[in-house]
């Protein structure tokens, strides 16, 4: 299910109940001024609305939403489930949530509840179905908004005693559990469920001396608490639903978070009608690591259009510099959301509050309370932009040939490991790899693995036969002609045998070090790194040199000679059909390959054994996608984007000029500049200012 509406829709976070009522008028007529044609509302109102156990108060939100009625906005209702009132964390402490210290937390903050309480579940199930029934009839309604940005983990004695109810139905016996996680190891083995705890400070996990990382002794243990954790989320995402489905039938989601590796987001997205998130790009972020995540939201999302919830207008007042937004950027960003998926370009906020710890946020409405800002000309300007683009650009699709498989299991896996380096980042190497697509202007989806393995909720993949036959596997990766999964650390049960009818039927393969090493519950695969994929890559890693910063190693590819970084696999070809692409210049393991390539069946397999720079990715890739029979969209600069979507009303080429100086390329179709309304040829020479977008309805498809 989609969210139902005929343009691109354009507004944010409200909250008027922040002000007296003569400024809602103001409001009104500044949203005008500037085009907004969408409010999202209630997302913090729950004291508001319930100031006691039995008492409801919904006449000022009654005001609020008339008010949105009668002025033709649009409205995306929030639940306000995110932060409970002070009476009933005073009240009931035990739905305060308990950190990884085992210490309960008092009042204050958001998020600060304990997922399994049936306390909260009562009063929050309760106030959704109230919001449901007391707005249904409203016609300017177009979707349900959930809590707000899930996120935390709670280690109190109720999320104890469900996380063994969670293990015992993933595992079914003591037995198993036991043998997943090697318990034999320092003596840990269980003799009955309740003697398990959930990892945090006072059991299994510690910080690792100087490095700031994570560390846990047993690894199996606290990746499967952070499943257990998405999966109280999902039951918290299900019940307000159920609450709301009494009533309405309309779309449904709520606002995933940049960066966050909190939660299986893409097991979340799978319980939602349409994926939202909130995109907060820090200063000196690359323009590629934000399309990345734009992407993944669209791949996490089944391909279908996503709600760009959240971005700031100027300022984001939670970054350590907080950084103006220059003239142009804001426009830019929202452009970039729409290239890559987006159906909406909504902000936080539309006025800035006075107080607390976000007034110096950035809003459409600053503390000056009046149009006369740079910011709202610029919003204005896009604004009306967007009304212009109308339904034209709706659920328009972005299709591509090469995808990149993303897993939080092997995040969390790859972060929590003891060894081989604290430098490992499994973030960092996804968007390595990707960056280079973008920079070649390759379209990529990002798949989630578990799309891959046929069951996705997979409570006994433990358990179930690593080498069972998986054609549902092979069928997902069908649909590319090339798969990259860079340090997809843990190969799980049901994807090697999808991997390997892929790539004897055709497909083509890419990963990087430290892959393939383990099952689900982070046991090693024996017989030689990566045991499962050894046949396919042709070689097996007998051991890996991490290097510390200051330390490099080198190999050649293509003549031109690139660093080492990070990890150095020492790695040994299974026979002469493996292509040694490069090899190691120096130390001990000087002449042993690096990057190789290995034909299997009717495909092939590239394996590159460490961290390098931009400019052998960006060869490399080139030369793979070549093999692959995958052409770029556009021979264009490295900091232009160049993305590509299209629908009933046609295909249209995105190209965002993301550098301070002007860009040229050749174009490589013909068309009109939904923008500007100019026409171009192909091979015309289309020249970008710094910030420029075009977006090309092409005369040729």
């Amino acid at each position: 299910m989609q969210l139902h509406t005929d343009r691109i829709l354009f507004g944010g976070d409200y909250n008027p109940e922040q002000w007296p009522e003569e400024v809602w008028e103001e409001d009104m007529r500044l949203f005008h001024l500037a085009h907004i044609s969408e409010v999202t509302l209630n997302v913090f109102s729950w004291a508001l609305l319930q100031p006691s156990e039995d008492t409801y108060d919904f006449h000022e939100l009654d005001r609020i939403m008339e008010l949105a009625r009668r002025e033709h906005l649009k409205v995306i209702l929030a639940t306000s489930t995110a932060a409970q009132p002070a009476w009933m964390s005073a009240r009931h402490p035990q739905t305060n949530r308990t950190d990884a210290h085992e210490q309960q937390h008092h009042f204050g903050g958001r998020q600060n509840i304990c997922p399994t309480s049936p306390i909260f579940r009562h009063f929050a199930g309760r106030l959704v179905e109230k919001l449901a029934a007391r707005y249904a009839g409203f016609d300017n309604l177009v979707a349900y908004h959930l809590s707000n940005e899930y996120g935390g983990y709670c280690y109190c004695e109720h999320c104890q005693a469900a996380y063994r109810d969670w293990l015992r139905r993933r595992y079914g016996t003591i037995e198993n559990l036991n043998r997943a996680w090697n318990t034999t190891f320092w003596g840990h083995r269980f003799y009955d469920f309740s003697e398990i705890r959930i990892p945090d400070y006072l059991t299994e996990e510690f910080d690792y001396g100087t490095a700031g990382a994570l560390r846990t002794n047993v690894q199996a243990n606290s990746i499967d608490y952070r499943r257990f954790m998405t999966d109280c989320t999902i039951d918290l995402v299900e019940m307000e639903k159920t609450a709301i489905r009494k009533y309405s039938d309309l779309p449904i989601t709520t606002n995933l978070m940049y960066n966050f590796d909190g939660y299986d987001l893409a097991k979340i997205a799978r319980h939602l009608d349409f994926v939202s998130w909130d995109s907060y790009p820090a200063y000196g972020d690359a323009a590629s690591n934000t399309a990345l995540w734009h992407d993944l939201m669209r791949g996490i999302g089944g391909g279908q259009s996503f709600s760009l919830m959240e971005q700031t207008p100027s300022v984001t007042n939670w970054h350590p510099y907080c950084r103006l937004k220059r003239p142009g950027i804001m426009r830019l960003g929202s452009y970039q959301a729409v290239a890559h998926g987006a159906d909406t370009v909504l902000f936080f906020q539309l006025r800035r509050s006075r107080g607390a710890c976000e007034k110096y946020h950035g809003a459409l409405i600053d503390h000056v309370g009046n149009e006369h800002t740079r910011v709202f000309q610029e919003m204005t300007e896009l604004g009306a932009e967007l009304e212009k683009l109308g339904g034209t650009l709706l659920a328009a699709k972005s299709r591509a040939r090469a995808a990149i498989l993303f897993d939080w299991d092997s995040w969390w896996g790859t972060a929590l490991s003891a060894g081989p380096s604290v430098l490992i980042s499994y973030l960092e190497e996804i968007q390595t790899w990707y960056r280079a697509l973008w920079q070649l202007h390759i379209p990529v989806d990002l798949l989630p693995v578990d799309a891959v393995l046929g069951n996705p909720d997979r409570e006994v993949s433990a358990i179930r036969d690593p080498q069972a036959e998986n054609p549902e596997g092979a069928a997902a990766l069908a649909a590319y002609d090339l798969v990259f999964a860079p340090m997809l650390y843990l190969d799980k049960n049901g994807f090697s045998d999808a991997l390997h009818r892929y790539v004897a039927q055709g497909g083509h393969f890419v990963t990087s070090y430290f892959s393939g090493y383990a099952d689900d519950t982070d046991l090693v695969r024996l017989g030689g790194y990566p045991a499962s994929w050894k046949d396919l890559l042709g070689v097996w890693v007998e051991e890996s040199d991490a290097l510390p910063p200051d330390v490099e190693n080198h190999f050649s590819y293509n003549g031109v000679r690139h660093a080492c970084h990070i990890l150095c696999d020492l790695m040994h070809p299974l026979d002469d059909t493996v292509e040694i692409l490069g090899a190691y210049e120096e130390d001990f393991y000087r002449n042993m390959p690096v990057v190789t390539r290995h034909p299997f069946g009717k495909g092939a397999c590239w394996y590159v054994g460490t961290r390098s720079d931009e400019a052998f990715y960006r060869a490399f890739v080139s030369d793979v996608c070549r093999e692959s029979g995958i052409a770029p969209l556009a021979e264009a600069p490295l900091e232009v984007e160049v993305t590509r979507r299209e629908n009933e009303n046609g295909v249209f080429l995105f190209l965002l000029n993301h550098s301070d100086a002007p860009q040229e390329l050749a174009l490589p179709v013909g068309g009109t500049d939904l923008l500007t309304g100019t026409s171009y040829r192909k091979g015309e020479t289309l020249h970008l200012a710094p910030a420029q977008v075009v977006i090309l309805s092409q005369q040729d498809k």
